[in-house]
């Protein structure tokens, strides 16, 4: 496979574990297994009894059935388990597509999205959306831009990079555009939960379109990136078989200490979730406040769900090179634009942790002492 090396996590390989300060994490704030186990009377004892051997490969049936029951109208036996999010995408790509067919992706997007279709021989079209529409996704140009060969429509919403949240309307219209061409929907749903209006979830693709898939992960809203634990839901069986005969060719099948502590996590969802968003909303005050304050340098759309956004920068300065300074400078990471291979102007940040007031507070008085507006 001739595949383009992935910028963002190439980025952070570099970065992560060395600057002080992490502006720019997607995930929310994790908990240990001791945090995790104190939820729930008698987990520490059945995490002590947890078979060490392989485990089913479509996932353990009581971790299906917790994720099974996030939708309303999936059954345990139309959800599949992988090893993160990232494993699905590169499954269901390589399961579904064939050399020759087209993909629509909602840009700018996570690499995966496009790239492993396209070094699978696959045409790629980006469906980009842009800050001066507030990253709004237009459904003409999409109509517009269906091929005889295309297949897929992938979209991400709760979005990365911008925090954009799609009207119910819009999503319904989205269905019947799939529905109307008979093309498959991977929606990427990896934020959903983290809304910051409950009434403003919308419901899962998979529960509105027989041949959408939907897909989640335990990393992002609810902080547990360490399980390693992402999965499909699907009601279209022959997606779903394709994926789970290809899966023997990846991991096989999951960690049994993963998957317990993942369905621990599940049934006991409220109260993290909660905790996420509560940081979530505080850190997103104090952004709203700061881009406020420093409006002439920077430009931003507010998110509407999720645990990042995507500011743009008004300096006459490469978003590279700006990022590159204010690490070896302030120790705070940011991440540019051009690692979604979109442009070098825009960043993204994170606030899904608790300590993001103290890197924002760094990122402040960098701008103090070094930039002239």
């Amino acid at each position: 496979m001739n595949i383009q090396p992935f910028a963002l996590e190439r980025y952070f390989a570099r970065y992560e574990f060395k600057a002080p300060y992490l502006l720019c994490t997607s995930d929310c704030e994790a908990m240990t297994v001791a945090e995790l186990l104190a939820l729930e009377p008698g987990a520490m004892e059945g995490l002590q009894q947890c078979w060490l051997g392989y485990t089913e490969s479509q996932g353990s049936p009581e971790l299906r059935a917790e994720i099974a029951g996030l939708y309303e109208q999936v059954s345990v036996d139309e959800v599949l388990v992988h090893a993160g999010a990232e494993e699905a995408i590169f499954n269901f790509m390589n399961a579904v597509l064939t050399a020759g067919d087209h993909v629509i992706v909602h840009s700018p997007c996570y690499q995966s999205l496009y790239e492993v279709a396209r070094a699978a021989g696959c045409q790629v079209t980006r469906w980009l959306t842009s800050e001066a529409e507030a990253w709004a996704l237009d459904l003409e140009w999409l109509e517009q831009h269906i091929q005889p060969n295309t297949q897929v429509i992938v979209v991400n919403c709760p979005h990365n990079p911008t925090g954009y949240l799609m009207s119910r309307e819009t999503q319904q219209q989205l269905i019947e555009i799939a529905q109307k061409y008979n093309l498959i929907l991977l929606s990427d749903e990896v934020y959903r939960g983290l809304e910051y209006r409950p009434a403003d979830q919308l419901p899962a693709a998979c529960d509105l379109y027989e041949n959408a898939v939907s897909l989640g992960v335990m990393s992002k809203t609810y902080g547990l990136a360490g399980l390693r634990i992402g999965w499909i839901a699907t009601r279209n069986p022959e997606v779903y078989q394709a994926m789970a005969a290809f899966k023997d060719y990846t991991t096989i099948c999951n960690s049994a200490p993963s998957e317990y502590l993942a369905t621990l996590a599940l049934r006991q969802k409220a109260p993290i979730v909660e905790r996420n968003l509560t940081i979530a909303r505080h850190n997103l005050a104090l952004l709203k406040a700061f881009f406020d304050r420093h409006q002439a340098i920077f430009s931003w759309v507010p998110p509407q769900a999720g645990a990042i956004a995507f500011p743009g920068l008004k300096l006459n300065q490469s978003i590279e090179v700006f990022c590159a300074d204010l690490v070896d400078q302030a120790g705070v990471l940011l991440l540019p634009g051009t690692k979604y291979d979109f442009d070098d102007r825009h960043f993204r940040v994170g606030f899904g942790r608790r300590n993001m007031p103290e890197a924002l507070a760094r990122l402040e008085a960098y701008l103090e002492e070094r930039v002239v507006v």
